[in-house]
C-alpha cells in the first residue's frame, strides 16, 4: 500500500510518531489522560497536528500566559528539524461550546436592542 492510501484512510499515518509523541505528552499534563486525542493532517507544505482534551484540560495543556502550549510548539520544532518536515500544533477546544457562546451573545445583542 502506497504512503498516499495510508494518509487518505488514516490521517495519523502521515506523522505517526509526531502523533505518538504528543499524545504521550499531553497525557501527562492533563488530568483526564483517557480523553486525550492527537490527529495529524496534511495541510499545503506541512502537517497539523490537532490535539484535543477534555474541556477542563484545555488550560492545563495552554499553560500560564502560553507557556506550556509554547514548551510544546518549541518540542515540535526541533523534532521537525530533525525530521526535516514542518510541522503546527493546534490545542482544539471543543466547538460544540463555542457556538453556545455565540448563541448566547446573540441572544444578549437582541436583548440590548429591546432595552433602548
Amino acid at each position: 500500500m502506497s504512503q498516499a492510501n495510508d494518509t487518505a484512510e488514516n490521517p495519523g499515518a502521515v506523522a505517526p510518531d509526531m502523533v505518538a509523541l504528543f499524545t504521550a505528552i499531553a497525557k501527562s499534563l492533563v488530568n483526564e489522560p483517557d480523553e486525550v486525542e492527537v490527529e495529524a493532517f496534511p495541510e499545503d507544505d506541512s502537517t497539523v497536528l490537532e490535539v484535543y482534551v477534555a474541556d477542563d484540560d484545555v488550560t492545563r495543556l495552554i499553560g500560564k500566559g502560553g507557556r506550556t502550549a509554547r514548551a510544546l510548539r518549541t518540542i515540535l520544532a526541533a523534532a521537525s528539524e530533525k525530521l526535516s518536515e514542518r510541522y503546527t500544533l493546534d490545542i482544539v477546544e471543543d466547538e460544540e461550546d463555542e457556538d453556545d457562546d455565540f448563541e448566547q451573545v446573540d441572544e444578549d445583542d437582541d436583548n440590548r436592542g429591546n432595552r433602548a
